[in-house]
């Protein structure tokens, strides 16, 4: 058997692969972009066949990298954007729409009447999440109501669900398995997060057909072979992007925390084996299950718009070239000079998951700049960050001591010191930021026995740098004040 893991990190805007040797270390990885499409305003879809095309293509370029043969592969780990939608037919493959992805709030409409119903509270109950468009499960019900026959092919057991573990799995073992794990299961709207089973009473209140779900498997365990490299290759690991993250970190104890800074910002912390009662400013949500063990339980703050927002100076304003240069370009001023940017694309998610919220970009003088713009786009991150950390203590009467970062925009210095500044606390940034793809690459090699327990993988990713806060409290206070009245600006903006 081989002695490298090959983790297929599916995201929001590109599909990453990367080769972990025995030791955890990255010895091979590659990473391509994809077409973000937005049929009209607040609708995100991407092309299901761009996401597995990708996917397939960095696999090989990653396994290449790393100058290894697809046999010295010993197992792949998937990990994915979450509650992105994805319906296709079972018998030809083929997707009914594009994949509705988790950051459109065309079904906003939707939850608010399940809310009027006091579905809600059901939803709450049973899964631990809110009744947001965020989630998988008003995403289906739109689907089969709106592509035409879709609601009847489904009832017949004709078509397939699945986030995009499971259609990454579907493609991989050429359509012989329909699996998803409990992690990205319980994102859906649609999985009892008690029982971690699909629910009866949730399929029928969001009028979803039982004969679409795929099969719910745990976190780690060889669940299928694929020849999608030539040889076969055990499929052993799978989890949604924010809990492998949770995982890579190491934070096997209940208390630990950590930060995604990625197209958004998600923020988990280990609750140990039994669902948190945080109220409904935060999420409870799996952390993982590993084959024949106790599931692990996450509390959740997420943040639909965190790296993005920098994307959107690059991509929409033109300010910088490359998502890179925000940090030198913010760095040229001491302050935002008053000015705030909430980056309410899509709506905000917590604490206030405010569907009808819009960007706002407020406190602009004439004196402001360019370089003020980046900066308060890097505090942005930063601030909602700390609300949902602040919320989170206050939760669940734990006290953060430190906070572990992972991420692409986690390598911009300037962003962490920003973080530990507004939150008065180190931030630690492990020497590997890519911990999405290791934890997806440690759940695999556990199951194919090339770690033996999770203990051996607490010290594989040491910390490479602390950042050590430096504000007074005054000041940080001041800047908070400052948020929260921007946020109120930006707030219920598209209520129509």
């Amino acid at each position: 058997m081989g002695q490298f893991i090959l983790a297929l990190d599916q995201g929001t805007t590109s599909s990453r692969a990367i080769v972990f040797d025995g030791e955890g270390r990255a010895i091979g990885q590659a990473q391509q972009e994809f077409e973000q499409i937005y049929p009209k305003p607040g609708w995100v879809e991407h092309n299901p066949w761009d996401i597995w095309r990708t996917q397939k293509e960095v696999a090989e370029a990653a396994v290449r990298d790393a100058r290894l043969a697809p046999a010295d592969i010993a197992g792949i780990g998937i990990t994915n954007q979450r509650e992105t939608t994805i319906v296709w037919d079972r018998k030809s493959g083929e997707p009914i729409h594009n994949a509705i992805v988790w950051q459109c709030r065309r079904t906003a409409d939707m939850c608010e009447y399940l809310t009027d119903q006091g579905f809600d509270k059901k939803i709450r109950e049973r899964t631990g999440l809110v009744t947001d468009a965020y989630f998988s499960g008003t995403k289906i019900a739109w689907l089969l109501d709106h592509v035409k026959g879709a609601r009847k092919k489904a009832e017949k057991g004709e078509l397939a669900f699945g986030t995009v573990d499971s259609w990454l799995a579907w493609q991989m073992t050429e359509g012989k398995r329909h699996i998803t794990d409990i992690t990205n299961a319980s994102r859906t709207l649609l999985c009892n997060i008690h029982t971690r089973e699909w629910d009866d009473v949730l399929l029928k209140g969001l009028n979803i057909p039982a004969e679409i779900l795929p099969e719910i498997v745990s976190s780690s365990g060889i669940h299928a072979y694929t020849r999608m490299l030539g040889p076969s290759i055990p499929l052993a690991g799978m989890a949604g992007d924010q809990h492998a993250a949770l995982f890579g970190q190491a934070c096997l104890q209940p208390g630990m925390a950590k930060n995604t800074y990625g197209t958004g910002c998600f923020v988990l912390m280990n609750v140990g084996d039994k669902p948190s009662q945080a109220g409904q400013g935060l999420l409870n949500t799996m952390g993982w299950q590993l084959a024949g063990q106790p599931a692990t339980y996450a509390t959740e703050g997420a943040i639909f718009v965190g790296g993005a927002v920098v994307q959107w100076l690059r991509d929409e304003l033109g300010l910088i070239r490359t998502a890179a240069e925000v940090e030198k370009l913010a760095g040229k001023v001491p302050d935002s000079n008053g000015a705030f940017l909430v980056p309410a694309f899509v709506g905000l998610g917590a604490p206030y998951w405010d569907p009808h919220a819009r960007g706002a970009l407020v406190g602009l003088t004439r004196g402001v700049n360019s370089s003020h713009i980046a900066r308060a786009a890097l505090e942005a991150i930063a601030l909602q960050s700390h609300e949902v950390l602040d919320c989170m203590q206050q939760e669940t009467g734990i006290e953060l001591q430190t906070l572990r970062v992972d991420g692409g925009a986690s390598s911009n210095d300037l962003l962490m010191q920003m973080q530990a500044d507004i939150l008065g606390v180190p931030v630690e940034r492990p020497r590997n930021v890519e911990t999405t793809a290791m934890g997806a690459a440690w759940l695999a090699g556990l199951a194919t026995g090339l770690w033996g327990e999770t203990e051996e993988l607490a010290g594989a990713n040491p910390i490479e740098r602390s950042f050590e806060p430096r504000w007074s409290g005054d000041q940080r206070q001041a800047l908070i004040a400052g948020w929260r009245r921007a946020v109120e600006r930006a707030r219920d903006w598209a209520r129509p």
